[in-house]
C-alpha cells in the first residue's frame, strides 16, 4: 500500500527500509528520524539506503542495521516498512522493484518553494524544519521528532582529529565552500574575517571542504597577512568526510555558509554563524538542535532567487552576499570565542 498509512500494531514492522540517496545535509537531517524510529521500534531491523559517497555519514548510526545502495540492493528484497525521505524520480523507481508491504513519503510541497523563489509569496505559517516534515512520514508510528542530529565518527577518526587540532588555544572552524556560486560568501571577505579574529582573539582557523575546495583555501590562505596566516590550517581536500566531522566535532565555533558541513557541525552542538546568500529560512533548512547566528540580507527583493543556488547571480550584483560585512560578523566570533573558558 503507497500513501497514508494507519497502523494498527506496529510490533508487526519487522524489516524497514529508509531511502535518502543524497546529499550530505539532507542525509544527517535524517539522523534524528532514524533515532525515533528505533526508538519506536526497537524490534525492527532499519536499513538505510544512499549513494555509495554518502554511506559513511550513517554506517556507525546506532538505529542502522546496514547500509544499502541503489546499486547492491536486490530488486524484490522484502520489507514491512518503506521510508522514501528522497521522494523523487529515482527514489520512487528503486521503491517500486521492492516487495514493499508499506510506503510512506516525505512531502517536499515544492509549490511553496515556487511561490517563494518566483513571486516572493511566503504561505508558509512560521518556521517549519525539514526535519520536522520527515516527521510528518512517521505519523502513527513515532512522536513528534525531537531527537538531534548524531554522527558516530570512528576511533580512528577522532584521533586524526585531535592530532590536527591539538588542545592548547580555541579552534574556529571555516566552511567556505557550498555546490552553487549564490551560496558562498566572497573568499576575500573569508579572508577579511579570520584577520580580524586572528588579531583579536587567540584562536586558530581550521579550513574545511572538499577536494573541490582546495584551490579556493589556497586563495584564502594568500589574501591574509603573514600574522593571520600563521595562526591557519588547512585541510580542504585532504580529511575524509567522517575525519571532517570528527575535527567538527573538537572545535569551539564554525563560520559556515548554507552546506552540508553547516549541518554534520550541528550534529556536535557546535555554536554555528551562518551566512545565507540565495538561501532563505522559509526552506527549512537551518541548523537542527544547536545554537546558531544567521547573516542574512533581508531585506533584498530578489532573494530568494532560488531554492537550491545558482551558478551566478542574476541580476549581476549579488548584493545577497557582498552588502553582508565581514567586520560585523567577526565582531560576533570575536565575541563568542573571547567567552571560551581558559
Amino acid at each position: 500500500m503507497v500513501g497514508v498509512l494507519v497502523v494498527t500494531d506496529s510490533t508487526a514492522i519487522r524489516r524497514v527500509l529508509v531511502v535518502r540517496l543524497s546529499a550530505i545535509g539532507d542525509i544527517v537531517l535524517t539522523t534524528p528520524v532514524l533515532a525515533e524510529l528505533h526508538r519506536a521500534l526497537p524490534q525492527a531491523r532499519i536499513d538505510f539506503c544512499t549513494k555509495a559517497p554518502f554511506a559513511p555519514l550513517v554506517a556507525s548510526n546506532p538505529a542502522v542495521a546496514s547500509v544499502v545502495t541503489p546499486e547492491s540492493l536486490p530488486p524484490g528484497t522484502a520489507y514491512d516498512l518503506v521510508l522514501d525521505l528522497q521522494n523523487n524520480r529515482c527514489s520512487r523507481a528503486l521503491v517500486r522493484k521492492l516487495d514493499a508491504r508499506m510506503v510512506r513519503r516525505y512531502h517536499k510541497r515544492n509549490w511553496k518553494k515556487v511561490l517563494l523563489v518566483r513571486f516572493k509569496i511566503n504561505v508558509s505559517n512560521g518556521y517549519h524544519s525539514v526535519v520536522e516534515r520527515y516527521g510528518e512520514a512517521l505519523a502513527g508510528l513515532a512522536p513528534k521528532i525531537t531527537a538531534p542530529c548524531s554522527l558516530s565518527p570512528s576511533p580512528e577518526d577522532r584521533a586524526f582529529a585531535a592530532a590536527s587540532l591539538g588542545a592548547d588555544s580555541p579552534v574556529l572552524a571555516l566552511c567556505f565552500g557550498a555546490n552553487h556560486f549564490t551560496k558562498r560568501y566572497p573568499l576575500e571577505r573569508f579572508a577579511r574575517i579570520i584577520e580580524i579574529v586572528a588579531a583579536q582573539t587567540p584562536a586558530r582557523v581550521l579550513l574545511l571542504g572538499g577536494k573541490e575546495d582546495e584551490p579556493e583555501a589556497e586563495k584564502i590562505i594568500a589574501a591574509l597577512p603573514e600574522a593571520a596566516r600563521s595562526r591557519v590550517l588547512s585541510l580542504a581536500g585532504k580529511a575524509t568526510l567522517m575525519q571532517s566531522a570528527a575535527l567538527l566535532s573538537g572545535v569551539d565555533a564554525v563560520l559556515t555558509n548554507d552546506t552540508g558541513l553547516m549541518h554534520i557541525a550541528s550534529a556536535f552542538g557546535k555554536k554555528l554563524f551562518v551566512i545565507f546568500g540565495s538561501s532563505v529560512k522559509a526552506f527549512g533548512f537551518m541548523p537542527w538542535g544547536a545554537e546558531y547566528e544567521l547573516f542574512e540580507n533581508e531585506g533584498l527583493a530578489c532573494r530568494p532567487c532560488s531554492h537550491i543556488g545558482r551558478s551566478a547571480c542574476p541580476k549581476g550584483h549579488f548584493r545577497c552576499m557582498t552588502e553582508i560585512a565581514p567586520e560585523r560578523i567577526a565582531g560576533r566570533i570575536v565575541e563568542t570565542l573571547n567567552q571560551r573558558p581558559s
